[in-house]
């Protein structure tokens, strides 16, 4: 995995930015915080500010619930990790968060590389933005999420 540092401080300084809160301010988190993000019990990820917007980070949470590696993470575009119908909610969630900095409230149906579903709720999402201001994407943090049942009831 390349080196993230410069990454993982703009994670931190946007969300700090926007809300006040510490990425890295959960039991457990060590010195390190490329180690301690990339390790974080929660799942972690953000997109670049492309027209279609590419993965550019996921932590080992968020890479085990998509069931992706990290290489093949970084080539997807975002908006396929949720299913084809639930992508115009999707789109309107960025926009709220374009237009508002972040949200902390989001909840929405996700499916992994394998076609398995399932829901997050509670989701931070906010725009990354440099020292300077510059939009850099946005990145979304959950520590809440349930498999979808795709099973019939009997």
């Amino acid at each position: 995995m390349p080196d993230l540092r410069d990454h993982v401080a703009l994670l931190r300084d946007s969300l700090f930015h926007v809300t006040g809160r510490d990425l890295l301010d959960y039991p457990g988190a060590d010195a390190d915080p490329e180690e301690a993000a990339y390790e974080a019990p929660f799942a972690l990820l953000s997109h670049d500010t492309r027209e279609d917007p590419i993965f550019v980070y996921g932590n080992r949470t968020a890479l085990r619930l998509f069931e992706l590696d990290w290489n093949a993470f970084i080539a997807l575009p975002s908006r396929l990790s949720a299913e084809p119908l639930a992508r115009d909610e999707r789109q309107r969630l960025l926009d709220r968060v374009t237009q508002y900095g972040y949200i902390d409230d989001y909840s929405g149906v996700r499916v992994s590389a394998t076609g398995r579903r399932f829901t997050i709720t509670g989701a931070t999402v906010w725009n990354l933005t440099d020292e300077g201001g510059t939009y850099a994407g946005q990145a979304a943090m959950f520590s809440q999420w349930t498999p979808v049942d795709t099973q019939a009831p009997e």
